[in-house]
């Protein structure tokens, strides 16, 4: 496993972006809507490093309730993998707890995806990378 992103839960996508932008990132990809996840979803990327953001866009969005928690804030960070179900496997034996299902990330083309919670680390999203 690599990292592939860090996540950033905002809530005005534009704004984010343009303040991003203005920091030296570069769009990588414009945002998508995620209909599973009801989340806008950018990439930006600066120094070899991509960012993705995620903005809630209904109040029953996954992570509608984390943004008025944490307002715009990092949340996870998102590894790929090469051998998907292996890692899963070894992260759950390893204390994280998988909190959705592999699901296709429309952001990533269609990709699988997965959340897993750890109680000691937080929360890391693991990417298909086949």
């Amino acid at each position: 496993m690599r990292i592939h992103h860090i996540g950033y839960l905002v809530r005005n996508m534009e704004k984010a972006m343009d303040t991003f932008v203005s920091a030296g990132y570069t769009v990588k990809k414009n945002a998508v809507y995620d209909n599973y996840r009801e989340v806008d979803i950018a990439f930006l990327e600066r120094d070899g490093y991509t960012i993705e953001l995620v903005c809630p866009k209904t109040a029953t969005s996954v992570v509608a309730d984390l943004v008025k928690r944490y307002k715009n804030s990092p949340y996870h960070i998102c590894y790929i993998s090469d051998d998907f179900q292996k890692d899963v496997e070894n992260l759950i034996g390893g204390g994280y707890r998988l909190i959705d299902e592999p699901t296709p990330a429309p952001a990533l083309d269609g990709k699988k995806v997965c959340f897993l919670m750890n109680p000691f680390v937080g929360m890391i999203e693991l990417l298909d990378g086949r």
